[in-house]
């Protein structure tokens, strides 16, 4: 999938589910994509709803090709996983490990990330829908 395609505006819901804690939440908010040099930009934005507060959180990612392939880089230009609809990744993170998937319907209006987060400081899980506008 051309990450290109991806441009534009989407609604962002993200279910956030703490093992450890026997904790729910949630993010609404949106995806803002746009064309950045040889790859895109990434922004998020929204609210998270935890545990009776209500937080801003932001994030933003870039996908940019990397020998031959793509890749998404966190903003600071660490590589954090590659870019493969469909197929698994995984990203250690410290002592915790990332395992994830990312799903595109074939008609390009809807994104689904599924992660699942194990390790001493994590056990989480974080599914999110992005629709687009």
């Amino acid at each position: 999938m051309d990450p290109f395609g991806l441009v534009g505006a989407w609604t962002l819901a993200r279910r956030v589910v703490d093992r450890t804690a026997d904790s729910y939440g949630s993010v609404t908010g949106e995806l803002v994509v746009t064309a950045d040099g040889d790859g895109v930009r990434l922004a998020e934005s929204g609210v998270l709803h935890w545990q009776g507060g209500r937080y801003p959180v932001t994030r933003v990612s870039l996908l940019r090709p990397l020998n031959g392939e793509w890749w998404m880089f966190f903003d600071d230009g660490r590589p954090f996983h590659p870019w493969r609809p469909g197929s698994p990744v995984v990203h250690p993170c410290g002592a915790d490990t990332y395992r994830g998937l990312v799903a595109l319907d074939r008609d390009g209006t809807r994104l689904r990330t599924l992660w699942d987060v194990h390790g001493p400081a994590k056990d989480q899980r974080l599914i999110t829908r992005f629709t687009r506008h």
